[in-house]
């Protein structure tokens, strides 16, 4: 059985370019690069192949073979299957990181499975921790509400998020943020999925609420500016790769099947 091994140079994910011009992630028995004196972490998976991974203390020498390639941006070039996993692998290199000493004590960590580590001083064990937030398209009649928040890198609008916080509910998160951010109400909050996030270990739970009131006042700390897009004029929205596109386009997609609607969509 093949591994594949899953390298990251500060942040960067390695891969391998195939003859046909397609990229995938570096596989064999033996690992293909130099990873003499790294971690490397088994990571367990559901796709029947093994998965390594580990980070590079140096970037790799030339090689026409190989590229690095920021992780977001694998999303358009790898199998979605092997994008996720590479999502788990970051998400693990960096809880093992920012966990090497002890919260308790402060002595030294140590792995003690695959997804835990131990502190042989006090006895803490711990796993890592995911930092949960909620994302809602907000919909009135054929329009829904959008936002550009200030670390927005390029010029597109997105949908209100936040994170969860500790003692809430999901459904209250949704609430919370949608009205201290945009000053609105909602109602009808209905779940619709959720999405991995590793940059750096976030979990997305996506949601779809309709609007129950108020007028748009923007958190100015947060926003730059909402309002409402109707359906046939929409900006420049988020990438496929979030699921703040999956919310808006299986939006459109029931909006077009109602009675009295454009197929254009």
């Amino acid at each position: 059985m093949n591994t594949c091994w899953f390298a990251f140079y500060n942040s960067d994910l390695l891969l391998e370019k195939q003859a046909d011009g397609t990229y995938t992630i570096p596989q064999g028995e033996e690992c293909p690069v130099d990873n003499k004196g790294c971690h490397v972490h088994d990571i367990d998976t559901e796709s029947g192949h093994i998965v390594k991974t580990f980070s590079l203390s140096s970037s790799p020498e030339d090689d026409s073979k190989y590229e690095l390639c920021p992780l977001r941006k694998s999303y358009n070039l790898l199998p979605l299957e092997l994008y996720l996993e590479a999502g788990k692998c970051e998400e693990i290199l960096y809880w093992d990181t920012t966990t090497q000493y002890c919260g308790t004590c402060g002595s030294p960590m140590r792995m003690n499975t695959g997804i835990s580590k131990v502190c042989d001083n006090c006895h803490r064990e711990i796993w890592p921790q995911l930092a949960t937030a909620v994302i809602c398209l907000v919909h009135k009649g054929d329009e829904i509400l959008l936002v550009r928040a200030h670390n927005f890198r390029s010029n597109f609008y997105g949908l209100v998020a936040g994170f969860v916080e500790t003692g809430e509910t999901l459904e209250h998160a949704v609430e919370r943020e949608i009205a201290e951010e945009t000053g609105l109400t909602v109602k009808n909050i209905e779940y619709f999925g959720s999405q991995p996030w590793p940059y750096p270990n976030g979990l997305m739970v996506g949601f779809y609420a309709e609007y129950a009131g108020g007028e748009i006042h923007i958190q100015q700390e947060e926003l730059k500016t909402a309002g409402w897009f109707h359906i046939d004029s929409l900006p420049v929205i988020p990438e496929k790769l979030s699921i703040a596109r999956k919310l808006i386009d299986n939006w459109l997609k029931l909006k077009v099947k109602l009675p009295n609607r454009s197929a254009k969509l």
